[in-house]
């Protein structure tokens, strides 16, 4: 298949995943056609398919590429170095990180939580996967606490999912330019993270 005249691999396959992630978080992965994601691009229909072999595919590669990046950035600020260090202040760690990382990724966030139903079979394992290397990072700092003393945790598996969910809230309701910074609110999530599993 020829390619649309004008475009270039390296150009137009990040400019259909950045369409796609627009689109999928806007409408729905559902309500999104491929004809709309060309259409977005200023391609023709066929010209996706050079790129992806269908919708399927872009969203699980939208998801798993958010989530190895995700993994990669923590790794980058959880190093060795600081294994197994202080429990308190790892998890103070990864609650700034969270919500910064997060922040500025508002539509793959959406979309790695929101269109999880709407994976294959095969591709909600393949990000699951992935989802519990994230989860299990938070879980072994938890777990570190809880032998050292300094957490008191009845489930570490439930408390790790209920930390998650309170720092993806902030994605939902924060706006910039509003009563607290950033900075402010992830000082605020510390406070209410560190107070619900200390004694």
């Amino acid at each position: 298949m020829a390619r649309t005249q004008g475009s270039h691999s390296d150009i137009t396959g990040p400019r259909i995943r950045s369409a796609a992630l627009q689109l999928f978080a806007q409408h729905g992965y559902a309500a999104v056609s491929m004809r709309q994601i060309a259409k977005e691009v200023g391609v023709q229909a066929g010209a996706l398919y050079n790129y992806t072999p269908d919708k399927q595919s872009l969203l699980h590669s939208l998801m798993e590429g958010h989530m190895r990046e995700l993994l990669a950035a923590w790794q980058a600020v959880d190093t060795p170095k600081d294994l197994p260090g202080d429990p308190l202040d790892r998890l103070e760690r990864f609650v700034r990180f969270h919500i910064g990382f997060h922040m500025q990724r508002p539509d793959a966030v959406f979309i790695a939580y929101m269109e999880l139903r709407n994976l294959s079979e095969e591709n909600f394992a393949a990000i699951e996967a992935l989802r519990r290397s994230y989860e299990d990072a938070l879980e072994a700092i938890l777990k570190r606490g809880v032998e050292s003393g300094q957490f008191t945790l009845s489930d570490s598996k439930i408390a790790t999912l209920a930390v998650i969910a309170m720092l993806n809230g902030v994605m939902t309701w924060y706006r910039s330019g509003g009563r607290l910074s950033l900075d402010e609110v992830e000082n605020v999530y510390w406070d209410m993270v560190r107070k619900s599993v200390t004694a």
